[in-house]
């Protein structure tokens, strides 16, 4: 593979992970490389970030894919050599201790190097899986970690840093960063051995996870979740800028032909400057409707934040969440209130419904309808966030149709694929010919969908 083939592959490993690379950006990439010096991998790398990277939350999934298109080494490099041919008995008892006492030492040091050559090793001594069928991977990270068992050195490493100084709650943070570290270069070599087996792209597909703001809410982990937080209101700040320099922008009513007239008399008659009537703001009201099933719990969490964080752009929002019977939370919704006040509480909320609730859309549909009815008029748009799996339970779609009758807009946003609507439990298919549904299963999608109706 030459390097064009490779820069060419790399370029579409990064936006199959979402991150979103144009042409002229890889043509910049290009350029920047011509200018350093390629005996220098992390000069490469930092030459590819300049230009391809946008965002910091992109760049674990950059480094991923920039790991397996440019590795370290091949095969097993110098630190490897020889370590297929022993591998057996050896790897057990007084090798595997000299072994661990080796990766000891490296991570009371922090010796970066050092540790880069001990996951290789680890790989290559306890990763190989022989005899596995064809097509199958044949390197393991986590057999190769579970047999070094690197976080049993968790206390020995913690003793050494408090010799250092440090306090109890320091240096367990620094020997847990050390510690995820080297299991990260472990797992990063596992990837590249199987990547010169079978091709990146294949890696690339099965093993690297996609950016951020393109994880699916329900695929998400604990650690994700945090993640996603940290970037709801980052994406508000720049929908609310972007939609206020639109609507600046649009300010401008129809042309007032007799101002215009009036104001070129003073240049003969040639209307060098327009002038326009005022344009009456027009601002809806919200009415959120939103499912808090455990399957949909982390969707209807970031979705009800995102709503929150851009309430300043409707005339007023209330905000509902249903599993079987309806709940109105817009209290946590009113001006000034503490995003961290909101978080808790829709939190606490979310997960009680989540835990004890077992969904049914017609219900709660009916609910609404009868009880806060009041709340859809000319001037409402309605939004309502759900999988629509109902559990075979009646789906009240009259209601449905004079609920959206009533409302000026709208929307059902579903955070399943949409192969999956109308599959099983799912009434997606079926509410979707009442209200116009729409994919939102990340964080890219909602941004895009806020956008495109606000």
């Amino acid at each position: 593979m030459s390097l064009l083939d490779t820069h060419i592959g790399f370029v579409e490993a990064l936006r199959s992970a979402g991150l979103s690379v144009s042409l002229a950006e890889g043509l910049d990439a290009i350029a920047a490389l011509e200018k350093v010096r390629w005996h220098d991998r992390e000069t490469v790398r930092a030459a590819y970030a300049a230009t391809l990277v946008k965002r910091q939350p992109q760049r674990v999934t950059f480094d991923a894919v920039f790991d397996i298109y440019y590795p370290r080494l091949i095969g097993s490099g110098v630190a490897g050599d020889g370590l297929e041919r022993v591998a057996g008995p050896q790897d057990t008892g007084p090798a595997l201790e000299d072994f661990r006492e080796a990766l000891a030492e490296a991570l009371a040091s922090d010796d970066g190097r050092t540790l880069q050559d001990l996951a290789v090793e680890a790989v290559a001594r306890f990763g190989a899986m022989p005899g596995r069928g064809p097509g199958l991977s044949s390197w393991s990270a986590y057999t190769s970690l579970q047999r070094v068992s690197p976080s049993e050195l968790m206390d020995r490493l913690v003793r050494g840093l408090l010799g250092q100084g440090l306090d109890a709650e320091q240096a367990e943070r620094v020997a847990g960063r050390r510690i995820g570290a080297f299991t990260r270069l472990v797992e990063g070599d596992a990837r590249r051995r199987i990547a010169e087996e079978k091709g990146p792209e294949h890696v690339v597909d099965v093993t690297v996870r996609p950016t951020i703001d393109r994880l699916d809410f329900t695929a998400a982990r604990r650690s994700d979740l945090e993640e996603m937080r940290r970037e709801i209101y980052p994406l508000a700040r720049r929908l609310a800028a972007r939609l206020t320099k639109e609507q600046h922008a649009q300010r401008r009513g129809p042309l007032d032909v007799r101002r215009t007239v009036r104001a070129s008399i003073a240049t003969g008659g040639v209307p060098l400057t327009t002038h326009h009537r005022p344009k009456r703001p027009h601002r809806t009201e919200l009415v959120v409707l939103c499912d808090v099933s455990g399957s949909v719990a982390n969707f209807a969490h970031f979705t009800l934040l995102l709503v929150f964080a851009l309430r300043e752009a409707f005339n007023g929002v209330r905000a509902f969440t249903f599993v079987d019977d309806v709940v109105e939370v817009s209290e946590a919704f009113r001006p000034g209130a503490d995003v961290v006040e909101v978080m808790e509480s829709l939190s606490a909320s979310i997960s009680h419904a989540a835990l004890w609730g077992r969904t049914n859309y017609g219900r709660a549909l009916t609910r609404f309808a009868d009880e806060h009815g009041d709340a859809i008029g000319p001037r409402s748009s309605l939004l309502i966030l759900g999988d629509g799996r109902s559990n075979y339970s009646d789906l009240a779609l009259p209601v449905l149709s004079d609920l959206a009758g009533r409302s000026r807009h709208a929307w059902w946003l579903n955070p399943e694929h949409p192969r999956h609507w109308g599959t099983g439990d799912s009434a997606a298919d079926r509410y979707g010919e009442i209200v116009p549904m729409t994919e939102c299963r990340n964080l890219a999608q909602l941004g895009e969908f806020v956008h495109g109706i606000v």
